[in-house]
């Protein structure tokens, strides 16, 4: 596989991903990303045992854990009175039954990882400041164009350049995002600056009527990731994210909790963030070209998946260049086979989880214990997570 040159569109996590998956199996990549540096803009997230599985199969998995926070359980609570349900533990418990723990990640210090790793194998894999515009393909070969004209040849294509993928438009034809009505509100907030309670390794999810909110511990518990999810807004048109205030925020969760209320009124900033997603696919594969991550399935971020997923697909797709190397198409064909149906299941189900986070029987207590007792038992949880968290990119079926 050393002959075969590879382009990756795209350097966030899952394009460093898949070029990570790849060099491992020698083949030589190319990575375009647009930003004149390589960044996250965004705080936290969560990486689940089936996201620590497939990041330890890359090699990356105790850097990135000696960063990292590892949570000892999930909770949710009322938007206003604070009452609290288990969801499950974590911690060793994770362990325990999945084989991997489950991690609250700063984004920037997972994509630090990924770019150092691939850089230890190949030095200049990276090329920032180009931005992909168009794809055009034989039988033998792919060509990405840049913007300003200049034109890559390689053996195939990756597009891993996001919800608004252009390799995505260029393969498929142009299809817009779609705005969700929702608007997530984020920050991160020193953690000494919170009341001394808050400061424990729980990922908490306060569900109300119209939004819910999900914060965490970062970086060995010194910052706390915040994020607040509103229904009912309007966005038009790009750019997808922007500046808010503090004071904004606070008017925007009125009535919610006061631990909701104090994160805010310590927040040093808060960014406003337009959650979009994309109609499905038939296929994310045409000849010599694929897409990965969000190019191909977005998702709302209500089942902690995104980052993990998009891993996932990077550790099955360079697999399938292991088995398949002598053939392409069927190599990217078959990736695309072991991960369709996969990705557009755990799609539907954090877009389900919008009416178990944001019901209206949420804005009264009583109704509130009836809806939680029914949504939250314990069957039901285990239906709704066991099969994303069991699941083994090094192993399943390509």
């Amino acid at each position: 596989m050393s002959k075969l040159k590879v382009l990756i569109g795209g350097g966030g996590i899952g394009g460093l991903a898949a070029g990570l998956a790849l060099l491992k199996q020698g083949v030589d990549v190319e990575i375009y990303e647009q930003a004149i540096e390589l960044r996250e803009v965004g705080a936290g997230l969560q990486i689940s045992p089936n996201g620590n599985r497939a990041l330890n199969f890359l090699g990356v998995f105790e850097q990135l854990k000696q960063l990292s926070t590892e949570a000892e359980s999930k909770e949710i609570r009322l938007w206003n009175t604070g009452k609290t349900w288990k969801l499950f533990d974590l911690g060793k418990e994770a362990i325990k039954r999945y084989g991997f723990p489950y991690m609250t990640v700063y984004r920037p210090n997972l994509l630090q990882v990924l770019a150092d790793a691939v850089r230890q194998i190949k030095p200049d894999a990276i090329r920032l400041g180009a931005r992909c515009m168009g794809v055009e393909q034989n039988e033998s070969q792919v060509t990405l164009e840049l913007d300003g004209g200049e034109t890559l040849v390689g053996d195939a294509l990756i597009g891993a350049d996001g919800v608004h993928s252009r390799i995505r438009g260029a393969l498929f034809g142009v299809d817009k995002p779609k705005f969700s009505g929702m608007v997530a509100w984020r920050t991160l907030i020193p953690m000494n600056l919170l009341p001394a309670h808050m400061a424990r390794s729980v990922a908490t999810n306060w569900i109300g009527p119209g939004g819910h909110v999900v914060h965490y511990p970062l970086n060995g518990g010194t910052v706390m990731n915040f994020v607040g999810t509103l229904e009912g807004n309007s966005w038009t048109s790009p750019p997808w994210n922007a500046p808010a205030t503090v004071e904004a925020c606070t008017e925007a969760f009125q009535g919610w909790h006061e631990d909701i209320l104090a994160m805010i009124g310590k927040a040093p900033s808060i960014l406003k963030w337009a959650l979009c997603g994309r109609d499905f696919l038939d296929h994310w594969t045409r000849g010599r070209a694929t897409l990965l991550g969000d190019a191909c399935h977005p998702t709302l971020p209500f089942l902690a998946q995104g980052a993990v997923f998009t891993i996932e697909d990077a550790v099955v797709l360079g697999r399938c260049f292991e088995k398949y190397s002598d053939d392409i198409p069927v190599a990217l064909a078959r990736y695309e086979t072991a991960r369709l149906d996969r990705a557009y299941r755990m799609v539907r189900g954090a877009a389900d989880n919008t009416s178990r986070f944001h019901n209206k029987a949420l804005a009264n207590p009583q109704e509130a214990d009836r809806f939680v007792a029914d949504q939250w038992q314990q069957a039901a949880i285990g239906e709704r997570y066991d099969w994303l968290f069991n699941y083994d990119a090094t192993s399943a079926a390509v």
